[in-house]
């Protein structure tokens, strides 16, 4: 089985010129510690949002009834989350293309699973029975 041969760099094209943004040894301190505020700042936002949607869920889509709202919630934390992306992105934090999926995986996790806790806790004290709490009786 023959290997396609590998196509040789073209000195001309100006697409090689490009060389990827690697943070320089020439970046000061206080530049990487904007980039960190910034990073923590857009994580923070994160949070909030996500426990902001959490709560939003359990009222917007109180009309679907049965799998689908929860497939509606689901994609509205996508949405949500996009939505911090593009606020990620909108922030001007200078990372290098080597860093540039910080801009999506900072605080993913914790996001997830703060927005379904937080989906979930709303969700259960809203419709708490109207008679008060339940003995914990396992007779």
């Amino acid at each position: 089985m023959k290997h396609p041969k590998k196509k040789s760099p073209n000195p001309s094209d100006p697409a090689d010129d490009k060389k990827p943004e690697v943070a320089s040894p020439t970046d000061s301190q206080d530049e990487l510690d904007r980039r960190k505020k910034l990073l923590d700042k857009l994580f923070w936002i994160r949070i909030g949002m996500a426990a902001i949607g959490g709560v939003i869920a359990t009222f917007l889509f109180e009309s679907i009834e049965g799998e689908e709202r929860r497939w509606a919630s689901i994609g509205f934390m996508i949405i949500v989350f996009i939505a911090s992306a593009v606020i990620g992105k909108s922030m001007k934090i200078g990372l290098p293309s080597s860093d540039r999926k910080k801009l999506v995986t900072t605080g993913m996790g914790t996001y997830v699973f703060l927005y379904l806790f937080m989906w979930i806790l709303s969700y259960t004290l809203v419709h708490l029975p109207a008679t008060g709490a339940a003995p914990l009786n396992p007779i």
